[in-house]
């Protein structure tokens, strides 16, 4: 597989359950404020989901994963211009190497941010080939017409009452569907906010998931201790 510079291949438990002769999966991971000095989660606070961030899940403990996430923010922060040129590049190596086997490539760019990246990249016109999704905190983000091979999902936080109703406004006006992470995988029920729940940990191909749903997901790493709002149960 070819070496890339800021995305990943692969190297997400989660992602690889929809890896194989289907899909294979690129995310790119950065570092949140409090590491990296620029905040790239701008609704982290409000939501209450800095000190449960999925950085410190999985992969995220290891101090050389870390490091490379700061370097990778760092470049972001400093040469915007420089990190857009590779991640281009990286995005056309990993869609030639996805397309010559006959896989669909698929790629989340907000791994661990909430960059609103329809404002930097022409995703169907630079990339019409490759699949995009990302979750968001963002809620205007839904509202938006984001193009045809971008798929956003809301992040849903009962730490702030005002967001929260917020989210749910936006789920009943434009259907878009709401990831709710749960304290445990006993404590998911069949429906939540009156719609459906479906299981969202049994892979991360989020633009499958039919509209109006919530997308059950369960607490790890720091969040398993968040007591703030952000995990329900």
């Amino acid at each position: 597989m070819s070496n890339y510079k800021l995305l990943s291949v692969g190297n997400n438990a989660k992602t690889v359950k929809g890896d194989g002769s289907e899909y294979l999966t690129a995310i790119l991971y950065l570092a949140p404020s409090t590491n990296s000095g620029i905040n790239v989660c701008p609704m982290a606070k409000i939501a209450s989901c800095d000190k449960a961030c999925l950085y410190s899940a999985g992969r995220g403990q290891m101090s050389s994963v870390q490091a490379g996430r700061m370097r990778k923010t760092a470049l972001w922060r400093d040469n915007r211009d420089l990190f857009l040129a590779l991640l281009r590049n990286d995005l056309i190596k990993f869609e030639r190497y996805c397309v010559k086997r006959g896989i669909q490539p698929v790629v989340r760019l907000n791994g661990t941010s909430d960059i609103q990246w329809e404002n930097h990249i022409d995703f169907n016109g630079e990339f019409p080939a490759i699949q995009f999704y990302d979750y968001t905190k963002i809620i205007k983000r839904v509202y938006k017409k984001l193009p045809s091979n971008y798929h956003l999902t809301l992040s849903y936080s009962e730490a702030n009452p005002d967001y929260a109703a917020s989210v749910i406004q936006a789920h009943k006006d434009t259907g878009a569907n709401v990831a709710v992470v749960f304290r445990s995988k006993d404590a998911i029920p069949s429906q939540f906010m009156q719609s459906m729940v479906l299981d969202g940990d049994k892979d991360d191909l989020r633009f499958l998931d039919m509209p109006r749903h919530v997308v059950a997901l369960y607490a790890k790493g720091q969040a398993k201790k968040d007591n703030t709002g952000f995990v329900i149960g």
